[in-house]
This record gives structure tokens, sequence and C-alpha cells, in this order.
């Protein structure tokens, strides 16, 4: 048996440096460990500062750009306005997210510029069926015309025992774009004012002023706001010129700018926000209403349109618009649900 004399040594020499690296391992790892413990690291400053803000919310509408162009709009079965031309916006009201086409008091119309007019009779039918339609209403069948460029209006006293009056004016706007009513003439059981009246102790102006909604009294004159006067959608936007024609009250508001047609026809556009109409909603809304025969107004119902769009024919644009096409309301060929007869003045 031989015994290498060289391999003994070998192997001590490398036990020996088996231990001498197993030392500086471990020694390494101690000083890491002792270092982590005295240079730990500052805490990150991005961490350290507080929460950015949660962004507000947004609002709860998007605004509803809106054009409409020739129109006669109603604002009762019977009555309508007539709108040459209108831009502006749709605004939802109260808690709703967005313009509902279902429920006109859902919306109201900002107006920007526009030029609206409205027959006498018309204007007579609203305040009879609305501003003045409830029973303890302190005037009662009211009736209006213009003779000699002025409007004559009649009705009746009703909390004054039915009293009959007429009073004579011209219109004029307010410096905040109202319209104030100047009375230069007051009748009483057809005797001037200063006769019958003035003996009950009776004073137009107080007797309607206050008392109404959109009505305030102003000595001999009275302040009418057609934001609060008329039925909803209720238009909000300054009157800046008023003037009697043949059969017509005509209002300007705002500039009286008119903007570049989208259309030949008669039409009423929505552009942008949210619009629902009917089980159709509508992101970044792109809706055009547009009339079947554009020889005449486009004669518009909030109350009956889904009877307009029946009658009609719809289509879709590329870009997903809405283009409707509708019959106008007076030509429907049955009466509506409502049972009134399609027709305004």
């Amino acid at each position: 048996m031989q015994i290498s004399l060289t391999s003994l040594p070998a192997r001590h020499a490398a036990r020996r440096h088996a231990s001498r690296l197993a030392l500086c391992l471990a020694a390494v790892i101690f000083l890491a460990a002792a270092c982590s413990h005295k240079t730990a690291n500052p805490p990150d400053s991005a961490a350290s500062q507080p929460a950015t803000p949660a962004a507000p919310p947004p609002p709860k509408s998007e605004t509803v750009q809106t054009e409409m162009r020739n129109v006669l709009f109603h604002i009762s079965d019977t009555a309508g306005a007539h709108i040459e031309y209108l831009t502006g916006e749709v605004l939802a009201t109260g808690d709703n997210l967005m313009p509902v086409m279902d429920d006109k008091s859902s919306f109201s119309v900002r107006i920007k510029s526009a030029r609206i007019s409205v027959s006498p009779w018309a204007m007579a039918q609203v305040l009879n069926s609305y501003t003045f339609a409830k029973p303890d209403s302190p005037v009662k069948d009211v009736s209006i015309a213009i003779n000699d460029n002025q409007l004559h209006l009649k009705g009746k006293l009703h909390d004054k025992g039915d009293l009959p009056f007429e009073t004579v004016g011209t219109p004029s706007v307010t410096p905040d774009g109202r319209i104030r009513m100047h009375s230069e003439k007051v009748k009483a059981f057809h005797l001037p004012v200063k006769g019958m009246m003035n003996l009950f102790g009776i004073e137009l102006a107080s007797v309607l002023g206050g008392k109404i909604p959109g009505i305030e009294a102003d000595k001999d004159d009275l302040i009418l706001d057609l934001s609060k006067l008329l039925p909803p959608p209720h238009l909000q936007g300054a009157v800046t010129e008023v003037h009697l024609e043949t059969d017509q009250i005509v209002m300007t508001f705002g500039n009286g700018e008119r903007a570049a047609p989208l259309d030949k026809g008669n039409y009423m556009a929505f552009h942008g926000g949210k619009v629902r109409i009917g089980k159709l909603m509508m992101n970044d809304s792109d809706l055009m209403v547009l009339d079947l025969d554009p020889a005449d107004p486009l004669d518009w119902s909030q109350d009956h349109y889904r009877d307009q769009l029946v009658a009609g024919y719809s289509k879709i644009t590329p870009a997903f618009g809405l283009r409707a096409y509708v019959k106008d309301f007076a030509k429907l060929s049955r009466v509506p649900k409502s049972g009134a007869t399609p027709a305004a003045q």
C-alpha cells in the first residue's frame, strides 16, 4: 500500500482556505446587516406627502348646445310661439342629470340670441290656462288685442267680485331684460280708472303685482319676467327689444345675431352633452329634428312629440348622429291622446 506524502498537506491547505472563505463571508453578512441598521434609507418624500386631493366630481350634466330655425313651438296644445331663430343652451333643472324630452320640466333653455314672436290671442290663452289658472287667481278671463300699436288687455278682477277691467299700454324692456307694460289707460265698468276704481280703492298693479310668479308692480306699470310667467320648458335670457306688429308681439333676446344655418329647412338641433329622448340616451348628442314639410314652420309640440316622430322617419349619420324628420303637429291624421285639437295660433 502506497501513500502519497503530498496529499495530506494539500488537504489541510484546502480546509484552511475554505475556513477563511467562510469567515470572510460571515463578516460580509454581518457588516451588511450592521450597515442596514445604522444607515437605513430615509422615508420616501413622496410617500410622506399627504395624498393628492381627489378631483372634484364632474358636473351633473354637460352643456347641450341648441339651435332652432323657423319653429312654431307649442306653449300649450292650442297656443304657440314662433321662433324665427334661436341659439342657446339646454340645461338640466333640479336633480335631473340631463334634459329628458319626455319631461319638459326637466330642462330649461338659456337663450344667447333669438327672435321670438307670439300672437295676442296665443298669449291670452297661455295666461288663462297657466298663469291665471288657479282658482284663487286674482285675474280671470283675459283677452289681448293690438290696436293703434298698443296692447289692449281685458279681464276680470276675481277677488273684487269679478270686476271687469281694461288697460291700454305699450311694452318696453327693462335694463335687466324683462318686459315693462306701461299702463296709459285703465278702465273698470267701461269708466275711467279715477271714476270707478278709485271709488272701490282698487289699484290694478297692486292686484296683480306680487301675487303671480313673474309679475311685479312698479307704480302704474307691470314688470313681466318670461322665465317665470310662461310654462316649462322655461326660457332664460334677457329681452333686449320688444315691439308690436300687425298681430304679433315680437321679442329679441341677447344680441340678436343669427348663426349660419345648419340646414336649408326648418329644424331644431342639439349638440354635445347628454340628452334622453324616449328610451334612447345620447352621449355627446348629435340630434336634429327636421320638418317633413319645410314650406311652413316646423310645428312642434313637446307634449305630443312621439306622435310626430311616429308619423315621420329617422336616419343615422355616418358619425352616429340622429336625424328625425317629423310631421307638423297640426297635420297629424289623428287627434293626440290629450284629446286636444292639434292647432295653434
